[in-house]
């Protein structure tokens, strides 16, 4: 492993809504989700030089993230998952991503989840 994949940024379980499911009744409404997002940074800690402008801008992923699933209507949450770790891949310097989406719509256990590694 090359010494850049040590520094990452790890997100856990920001809350999102979206409309997401596989019936028209899951998609008719926004519901909870969480995304837990890992992104692997194209510059080492090291040369950020303490500088903002040179880092990954971890707000700015959430921000990214409540904005892209608020207008998504995906029947499966692989779909918006994978949909969502290309947006990150496009639009901030980082080389590799991990995202798990979680959707709470069981009474018998606590979520379901899909995990992506681009």
């Amino acid at each position: 492993m090359e010494e850049r994949a040590k520094d990452f940024i790890h997100i856990e379980e920001l809350e999102v809504f979206a409309c997401v499911g596989v019936t028209e009744n899951e998609r008719a409404r926004p519901q909870r989700l969480t995304l837990s997002i890992t992104v692997w940074p194209t510059v080492r800690f090291e040369e950020l030089q303490d500088d903002i402008s040179n880092a990954v801008n971890y707000s700015a992923v959430c921000v990214a993230a409540r904005e892209f699933v608020r207008v998504r209507s995906e029947k499966l949450l692989e779909t918006l998952a994978t949909q969502f770790a290309s947006h990150l891949l496009q639009n901030f310097p980082i080389k590799t991503v991990r995202i798990e989406l979680r959707k709470f719509v069981f009474t018998d256990a606590q979520y379901a989840s899909v995990t992506v590694t681009r």
